[in-house]
């Protein structure tokens, strides 16, 4: 049965969090709010936050600088994941993956699809591992952002669930 073991120690990490939009600033960013409540909440660290264009470039640059910061343990994106031509936050983020983490956006669109029906079907939310680092990227809205927390990260980024959790897998991220 999967839940938390209180006899397991909890271990906060270190997360960055990236809002990708043409029209959003940090002032009225409820997206990126709404994850570093949830965080924070949770018992994590805050240790980046920006707000960028829809540009593959600078989301890459801003990815990338945050998966070679050994502070910074997960990554999590919001919006540039819907299928429109400015919608770019999946093309830059799959080429900085060193493996893609399938199994998060299919969690994510089947829980997505319970509220939204097939309109879930838009949605090109991913995961991926890169140099040790976890990125997701979940939709723009606040509440893609509260189902994507509440319903997946926030049981996987806690080292006290079980059966298993990505916590402690990071020992082991930059295995060969």
């Amino acid at each position: 049965m999967a839940g938390i073991d209180e006899t397991r120690e909890f271990i906060p990490v270190g997360i960055a969090i990236l809002t990708v939009s043409d029209s959003r600033q940090e002032a009225d960013d409820q997206s990126g709010d709404t994850l570093i409540q949830r965080a924070k909440d949770a018992g994590h660290r805050l240790v980046a936050r920006k707000v960028v264009r829809d540009d593959v470039d600078a989301i890459r640059q801003a990815v990338g600088a945050w998966i070679d910061d050994p502070e910074i343990d997960v990554v999590i994106t919001t919006g540039g994941t819907g299928i429109t031509g400015r919608d770019v936050t999946p093309e830059a983020l799959a080429a900085l993956f060193d493996k893609p983490i399938e199994g998060f956006g299919e969690l994510f669109r089947m829980i997505s699809y319970a509220k939204v029906g097939t309109s879930t079907m838009q949605s090109r939310a991913l995961g991926g591992l890169a140099k040790g680092t976890y990125i997701f990227a979940l939709p723009g809205s606040p509440s893609a952002c509260r189902d994507g927390w509440d319903e997946i990260l926030v049981h996987q980024l806690d080292s006290r669930h079980g059966p298993c959790n990505l916590v402690e897998l990071m020992p082991r991220l930059r295995e060969r």
